[in-house]
């Protein structure tokens, strides 16, 4: 970013703002970047782990929530609370409450009414003019000695001096603002930058170097460990396992001789048809030359 477009004056700006301009987003930038990098990097690591981590929990722990405290509070209170309690209030408290409000009526409401009606009534329409009245003289007091006076000392005194702060607040205000922002977005383009540096560079010194490694030592390591041990060890083992087999067996032999094999039944040829002649198969031929 050039010095000369932080140097040049907007019109309609006086020589304040340009003055407070350059030093607070110089002071500004030096502050931002490294709590933009800071901002980045946590910003990444709690994506990646409310990614991984936290929903799947969440979701865990919320099905567990629901199944084993949810659905059997919510059977427990419908059961054990609000069946009770609708029947308590249906053939008890409605009742008694019925009777209750009769009384009130008769007892309370009746008589109160009466005492408004003839005692209460009259009594609050003179004791309100009485209020009126005071009423009026108070505000006059305080309108002459307490308004008056302050408007004055607001409109001559104070707004002039209250205003001109004002005016310089929102100028160095909006120019922090200002210098905040363009910070903000340089900071974020040297994030990026040295992320992908630092991408670049983990790329470059370990992952490179890792999938050389694999495969051009690994691999061929392995291949001469699976020829050159894996393979004749195995091929060992299976004689030793044939040798064992054999030894066994003629060990069994020797103790309890051979067994004797089963019978079989002998074979039924399939009943044909008598004077039939022989099926066309790939092996017979009706060909003079090939007839036998």
């Amino acid at each position: 970013m050039e010095p000369a477009r932080y140097a040049h004056r907007e019109p309609g700006e006086g020589c304040l703002t340009t003055a407070v301009r350059i030093p607070v987003r110089v002071v500004v930038l030096i502050l931002v970047v490294p709590v933009r990098l800071l901002w980045d990097a946590l910003a990444a690591a709690a994506r990646a782990v409310d990614r991984t981590v936290l929903r799947p929990l969440g979701r865990g722990l919320a099905l567990l929530w629901r199944t084993l405290v949810v659905r059997p509070l919510a059977w427990a209170a419908r059961t054990l609370i609000a069946a009770p309690l609708a029947l308590l209030w249906r053939h008890v408290l409605t009742p008694l409450g019925r009777g209750l409000g009769w009384l009130a009526h008769r007892l309370v409401v009746v008589p109160a009414r009466w005492l408004y009606v003839w005692v209460l009534a009259p009594v609050g329409r003179a004791a309100g003019r009485v209020l009126a009245g005071v009423a009026a003289v108070l505000a006059a007091l305080v309108r002459w000695i307490v308004l008056v006076p302050a408007v004055a000392l607001w409109r001559y005194v104070l707004g002039p001096v209250l205003g001109a702060l004002a005016t310089v607040l929102t100028v160095v205000a909006r120019e922090v603002a200002d210098a905040l922002g363009h910070c903000w977005r340089i900071a974020g383009a040297v994030s990026r930058a040295v992320g992908r540096f630092l991408g670049a560079v983990l790329r470059r010194l370990v992952v490179e170097p890792l999938r050389r490694a694999y495969r051009h030592v690994l691999t061929p390591l392995g291949h001469a460990v699976r020829d050159g041990v894996w393979r004749p060890v195995r091929r060992v083992l299976r004689g030793a396992r044939e040798t064992v087999r054999q030894t066994r067996g003629e060990i069994r032999r020797a103790l309890f001789g051979t067994p004797v094999p089963e019978r079989r039944s002998e074979a039924v040829p399939p009943h044909r048809e008598p004077g039939g002649r022989g099926t066309r198969t790939l092996g017979s031929s009706t060909t003079a030359l090939t007839k036998d």
